[in-house]
This record gives structure tokens, C-alpha cells and sequence, in this order.
């Protein structure tokens, strides 16, 4: 069943973080409206590229110094945009139609930044079927895309084997809501007694950025939160209603605290015994905690009628205002290369975007790895709207007065719906 963008089976990738601390946009594109013809139409030349990140990435810029090599007539400049600064930055240099060639840029942004015009459409030689399917989305506008996926990620459950096994719990959690559920109310059970550290069965966001826990929820339960076809909004539907039963549930419970603290610091000292998190919270535990490494494991989200993730992660983009797109769309295809993007992920520890880049990755037999590739399977992204930031700030308002108890499951929804069909999808 589709129920976000796309939520399908692909192969996936190999996620290392636990363990270690010419595509020229011209003539092949998908984009009806061709961008205008660049100043630099050989290849070669200055290639500028921004980089979002706080600090600069040298195995990205490894991999640009051996392009340069490949390449002999091309010169690459890589510039490290801080996080903080870059959104604004990106859409400033397209207003005034300064841009570099290319960007690594937050997959959440790419919808936005192609409203803008300001971005060119993916050729169509570089397929879908390359990448994980929510990936794949996170570049897609008006069924076009815009962007090419390179770091992929998504959220597991990570849980505390020392805790669950004295909850008596033998091996992962449920892997269905329902015994989910079931199996934190028994870790709670256990806190101050078999657990003398443990205070809350698990940890769930509130207030900022908890939509990207709760949204696929509602993918699990078979729904979604906007009709494409119609352009409508569907926070009114029965999936909704229970992916808000569950989140609720487990406030309503005690089973998490709402104080909105760091989850990795607490399930490091035993306060809690699980936290959903991305691929590089284990490469934090075993920098921080090495002593905890054979006490803690990852398993794929809770599903319900399906599974279902949230894909996160960077894209590749070209600007339509580049001065070098050709120079550009190489060094694009270059980055995805199998080999390349597989040198990358084991350098770096990110989840490459490329499918078949697991099986050629050092730590594919990683059993905290399986459930990585388990869940990039099932990804899907927020719909493609302009206007998601603001439906995304809205989600996470109305989820921090359900999780405070200042308001009912049935609230939330309406609210929910009423203020989403009035904001809209935008362009």
C-alpha cells in the first residue's frame, strides 16, 4: 500500500556510523521547461560547491581531489556552509541568482528550494530504482525531480539489552505497536527496582522536530496526512486518530518524560531503556560509552498495518543559475558511483543513498546494522508542498499539548486539520 510519497522495497545501505567514530541537466533531464544554457558548457573549468555541515568534510573533499585527478581540466571548490546559516543562505544566492554549481543540501529543503525555480530537474538517466524509495522522494516536486539522494538515514529503536532482559523481555521489543506497547509498560515496571537507575521506560520528542517521529506512525497504520490527488489535507482519517492514540498513550502512560532533554545522554546512564534515533547515535554511543557496546542493540520502528519509516539525510542539487552544470552533473555522477559512494560511507559513517552500495560496504554483517537496512526499505517523505514547514511547526505544537495533557486526542486532530486546510499546500 502507498501511503506516503512512495513506500516501497528497495535494496539499502550500509550505515558504518555505529561502529566508527557526465550528468549534464540539459539534454536528458525530466524537466519540461529546459534551464537557460550555461556560461561553462565543456565540463571543465571551476566547480563550486557548498557543503552544509559544521565543519568541512574531508573525505567528501578526498573524493573531489581524486575526481580532480580523473578530471584533469576541472577545478573543485568545496565550501563548508554552517548549519545554522545555510537555508538562508541558499535561498538568498537564488533570489539573486548567485548560486554555486552545486550543493549538498538537507533533503527536507529540496521541495522548497525547486518551488523557487531555482534548481535543475534530475536527468532521467539517473533512475529511481538506484536509490531507497523515501530517498528518492525527498527530491521530487510536481513529479519531477530535482536533486540526487547521496546521504540517506532513517530512525531505529535502540534499547538497552542489561534493561529489557531484567523486564523480562528475551531479545528485541515487539515489533508490533500493540506489543510495543506492551513491552515499555513492563520495562516501566521495573524502574527503581530490577532497574535502580531507571526512570522512564523510553524517550519520544516533544515540542520541536517530534513530527518526525510521529509522522510515521501514521504511515504505519496506513494512512497519511495529506491527498495529493485531491490536495487536501486527511489529518481527519482513522490513521491519524491512532497513530495519536499511540504517541498519547505513551505520556499518558509515564512511559516517557516530557522535559525534552538529551534521550542519548539518559539511555547512555540508564535512565531510560529505549530512544528512536538515526544512524549516528550509535557512533556517538560507542565513542561516548564504549564500555556500553555489548549492552545496547537497534531493531527496525514498531509497525502496524505496515511498516514504515521517515527518510532523512543530504542531496546532491544543481542550480539552474550554475556557471559549470556540466562540470557539475560529472562530478554529481562521480559521487554516486557504487565504488565512490561506498568509499565514502566507509570513510565517513553515512548511510549512503545508493541501494546496492550495502552489499559493497566493510560492515554489512553487522547485526546493529540489519535493522538499518531493514527500515530503509519502508522509508517515504513529507509531502511535497511548499508550505511543509509551516505544517510541520504546526504538528509539532499540537503533539506538545497532547503529550502535556492540555489537550484530547480528538482536539489535536481537529485543530490539526482546521489549521492545516488553512495554511494549505501552497504552490
Amino acid at each position: 500500500m502507498r501511503t506516503p510519497r512512495t513506500l516501497q522495497i528497495a535494496c539499502a545501505p550500509i550505515a558504518v556510523a555505529l561502529l566508527v567514530a557526465s550528468c549534464s541537466q540539459s539534454d536528458d533531464s525530466t524537466n519540461a521547461n529546459a534551464p537557460a544554457k550555461s556560461t561553462t558548457d565543456s565540463g571543465e573549468g571551476k566547480l563550486v560547491m557548498w557543503y552544509v555541515g559544521d565543519k568541512a568534510d574531508k573525505d567528501l573533499e578526498s573524493l573531489a581531489k581524486e575526481f580532480e585527478q580523473q578530471n584533469p581540466g576541472v577545478t573543485v571548490r568545496i565550501t563548508t556552509v554552517p548549519w545554522d546559516a545555510a537555508h538562508e543562505k541558499l535561498i538568498t544566492a537564488i533570489a539573486d541568482g548567485d548560486t554555486p554549481d552545486l550543493s549538498l543540501v538537507d533533503s527536507s529543503w529540496v521541495t522548497e528550494l525547486a518551488a523557487t525555480n531555482g534548481l535543475r530537474a534530475t536527468p532521467a538517466s539517473i533512475r529511481p530504482w538506484m536509490f531507497f524509495p523515501g530517498s528518492w522522494d525527498t527530491t521530487t516536486y510536481k513529479n519531477t525531480s530535482y536533486g540526487v539522494p547521496f546521504i540517506a538515514d532513517t530512525s531505529v529503536i535502540y534499547y538497552r539489552t542489561d534493561i529489557t532482559a531484567k523486564a523480562g523481555i528475551k531479545g528485541a521489543p515487539a515489533r508490533d505497536w500493540a506489543g510495543y506497547l506492551k513491552d515499555l509498560k513492563a520495562i516501566q515496571a521495573t524502574a527503581g527496582k530490577q532497574n535502580a537507575k531507571l526512570r522512564h521506560a523510553t524517550q519520544l520528542q516533544t515540542g520541536r522536530d517530534s513530527w518526525l517521529l510521529w509522522l510515521p506512525m501514521v504511515w504505519q497504520q496506513g494512512g497519511n496526512i495529506y491527498d495529493a490527488t485531491a490536495r487536501k489535507f486527511t489529518f481527519d482519517s482513522p490513521a491519524v486518530t491512532k497513530a495519536l492514540e499511540y504517541y498519547s498513550a505513551i505520556f499518558k502512560g509515564g512511559l516517557s518524560p516530557d522535559d525534552g532533554t538529551d534521550s542519548g545522554q539518559k539511555f547512555q546512564n540508564g535512565l531510560i531503556g529505549t530512544v528512536q534515533q538515526g544512524a549516528s547515535t550509535g557512533g556517538n554511543f560507542h565513542l561516548n560509552a564504549p564500555a556500553l557496546d555489548s549492552k545496547w542493540q537497534t531493531m527496525p520502528l514498531p509497525k502496524g498495518e505496515q511498516a514504515a519509516g521517515l527518510a532523512t539525510g543530504s542531496d546532491l542539487a544543481v542550480f539552474k543559475d550554475a556557471r559549470n552544470p556540466d562540470a557539475a552533473g560529472k562530478f554529481v555522477r562521480y559521487l554516486i558511483d557504487v565504488d565512490n559512494i561506498t568509499a565514502y560511507a566507509d570513510a565517513s559513517g553515512n548511510l549512503p543513498a545508493v541501494a546496492s552500495a550495502w552489499y559493497e560496504a566493510e560492515q554489512g554483517d553487522d547485526p546493529r546494522l540489519a535493522p538499518f537496512h531493514t527500515q530503509l526499505q519502508a522509508t517515504g517523505a513529507p509531502p511535497a508542498i511548499t508550505t511543509w514547514q509551516q505544517i510541520a511547526d504546526l504538528i509539532d505544537s499540537e503533539l506538545e499539548k497532547l503529550a502535556d495533557g492540555k489537550a484530547t486526542i480528538t482536539q489535536t486532530q481537529q485543530t490539526l486539520q482546521a489549521k492545516a486546510t488553512s495554511i494549505g499546500p501552497g504552490l
